[in-house]
């Protein structure tokens, strides 16, 4: 089973090329009616939200699996109440769903629920690999993150990197989601520069409600200028109607280049899943 997408060593023919979607435990009745229109072995990630039941998460990823897509379960330590818990779940998503890849970030709470202070906690746990799990994916942060200084950012991304890699495992790269396509290829560059040659999935938001892409972007700490905003394609003084990321992801076309490394793109389907993989194919018969 192929740990990234064949093609991300050719030059794609679009931006979508390859591309990975977010999901929720709630969006199965979604996902089975956007099936038809996805692309055959699609990444596809499955979060770990609060008020979500364990089963309902394995069954998504199960769903996900079923529907001939590749799953990437979410892990949040923070969230994460037990070592046992932890286990238990990576067993169940390895036996029922076959997961080859997981996801793995701090989580929200300020505060540990269980054992588990970070993300890097779970990895050097050694229960990904004693699964057989073949890559991780962990958070990238090309606007910055609202609690560790840039520096600190990557210290921290460099230190996972290796860590996984000398687990025998690949690395992936995800960032949250962006509104400013320059400020990602800087952080890319440098990214290249630092010797981090992991493949990077760039979040880009679906189609959406102008006012619910701000309220996301405040609450993932996401940089939302007027200027940024503008170059995205919003104007704060017109916040009703919607938003698509064609501006954004026209750019990543133009200037994406060889010192950018191995790049594609990851939906956050703020708009719904429906809508974005509708997006995402007509910008593809559009390019």
């Amino acid at each position: 089973m192929p740990i990234i997408h064949p093609n991300w060593d050719r030059a794609a023919a679009n931006m979508v090329d390859g591309y990975s979607l977010e999901m929720t435990a709630k969006d199965v009745d979604s996902l089975r009616a956007a099936a038809p229109a996805l692309r055959p072995e699609t990444p596809v990630a499955v979060t770990f939200l609060p008020g979500e039941e364990f089963k309902a998460r394995i069954a998504a990823t199960r769903l996900v699996r079923d529907l001939g897509f590749e799953p990437m379960p979410h892990f949040s330590a923070r969230r994460i109440q037990s070592a046992g818990e932890f286990e238990d779940y990576l067993s169940a998503a390895v036996a029922e769903a076959g997961v080859k890849r997981c996801f793995v970030i701090a989580g929200d709470p300020s505060e540990p629920e269980g054992p588990f202070f970070d993300s890097s906690a779970l990895i050097s746990s050694g229960a990904f690999e004693r699964a057989g799990i073949t890559a991780i994916g962990i958070g990238g942060h090309p606007e910055g993150h609202p609690n560790m200084s840039r520096q600190q950012c990557w210290d921290v991304l460099q230190d996972k990197v290796a860590d996984i890699e000398s687990r025998g495992m690949a690395p992936l790269i995800v960032t949250q989601f962006v509104f400013d396509a320059d400020a990602v290829l800087d952080w890319l560059a440098d990214l290249r520069a630092r010797g981090i040659g992991a493949p990077v999935r760039i979040g880009v938001p679906g189609p959406a409600g102008i006012k619910t892409l701000l309220r996301f972007a405040a609450r993932c700490g996401v940089g939302a200028s007027a200027s940024v905003l503008a170059k995205y394609g919003i104007s704060i003084t017109q916040l009703f109607g919607s938003a698509g990321p064609d501006k954004l992801v026209d750019t990543f076309a133009r200037k994406l280049g060889p010192q950018h490394g191995r790049v594609r793109l990851h939906f956050y389907p703020f708009g719904g899943l429906e809508k974005t993989v509708a997006w995402i194919n007509d910008y593809d018969r559009a390019h």
